[in-house]
């Protein structure tokens, strides 16, 4: 965390946030400054970001007392845990801060243009994790034991035909159980079973009622088949949701600076997670997507072994961010 004092008597603090992180994937994209670290990559363009962060910096320093007010920048760590936010926010990053700036690199947007998205940005993420405990038997005599890996599998079903019949499906929701653990041998009826997932929605009052929803299913589906159970719902972090304010303003930096043809207005959400909206908790904020894919060669999806970005994006999203920055202190 680094303070730019401005010499003007704006008593605002703007802060702009950056993070660091990887992810423990191997990488194999081939490039001669490829990860060194065996089974951990950056691919999700944490290195990308803190990059913009830095030459942000080196930028506004030159405008040295012209600042009206005062800068914040912000170095976070541990984007993909979600944990590095609440850090930063528990140690004072937040503290007298007014507004908020973020960036996030996109893939699916060419290198040089800017993604400008109004309201939700990304999903809330939430953890859940289900222990359905039946009784061990021989597996030739299922009639006998209560098969903990067929009920779990009933849940999981139940669940996903749930979503789709139950929930208005103008507000959307992914459940995803990503790991199951349970069994001892093939011949042995599992007597229990442990599952482990994450629940994505962009809606604050659905977020807020799909821990009772989802308990109310696994406690249906238990009790028709005569298992027990255990639920753990961790609330992860909310929405990031764009205020409209400073968002147009980092629309009209992105315009002003390269032209109405690479700015894009994204009609959709993701049901990606970001805890930069934790940040959002104390001062209003926006995040825009920096476009980093190339014209003329395979552009792989977030978090894939093959990631790289167009590194001439770099420059874009320095600009946009140092120019939304300076623009915000005369926007009235």
């Amino acid at each position: 965390m680094a303070d730019l004092a401005g010499a003007g008597n704006d008593v605002r603090m703007l802060a702009i946030r950056t993070d660091m992180d990887a992810l423990p994937i191997q990488e194999r994209s081939g490039l001669d400054f490829a990860s060194q670290q065996p089974g951990i990559m950056h691919a999700c363009g944490h290195d990308v970001h803190t990059t913009v962060g830095l030459g942000t910096a080196m930028v506004l320093s030159q405008l040295g007392e012209a600042l009206p007010g005062t800068v914040r920048f912000l170095f976070q760590p541990a984007e993909e845990t979600a944990q590095g936010a609440s850090w930063m926010i528990r140690d004072g990053a937040m503290t007298n801060v007014s507004a908020v700036f973020g960036v996030h690199v996109f893939p699916t947007i060419p290198g040089g243009s800017i993604g400008i998205r109004y309201g939700a940005l990304t999903a809330a993420a939430d953890d859940l994790e289900l222990i359905i405990t039946g009784e061990s038997g021989h597996g030739a005599r299922p009639h006998e034991a209560i098969d903990a890996i067929w009920i779990g599998a009933q849940v999981i079903t139940t669940l996903q035909q749930a979503i789709s019949r139950t929930h208005n499906p103008l507000r959307p929701v992914v459940l995803t159980i990503g790991q199951i653990q349970g069994g001892r041998a093939p011949n042995v009826i599992a007597d229990q079973v442990r599952m482990l997932g994450t629940v994505r929605s962009l809606h604050p009052e659905t977020s807020a009622a799909l821990p009772a929803w989802i308990e109310g299913i696994v406690a249906n589906v238990c009790q028709t088949y005569g298992a027990k159970y255990v639920m753990n719902y961790r609330r992860g972090v909310p929405s990031v949701q764009n205020d409209p304010v400073l968002t147009q303003i980092t629309e009209a930096a992105a315009e002003e600076a390269w032209g109405s043809e690479r700015v894009e207005i994204l009609l959709e959400p993701s049901l990606g997670a970001e805890d930069f909206s934790l940040y959002l908790e104390h001062a209003p904020g926006t995040m825009f997507r920096l476009g980093v894919a190339f014209p003329d060669q395979p552009n792989y999806p977030l978090h894939h072994p093959q990631f790289h970005v167009n590194e001439a994006a770099i420059v874009t999203g320095v600009v946009t961010m140092a120019y939304s920055a300076y623009k915000y202190w005369f926007h009235r």
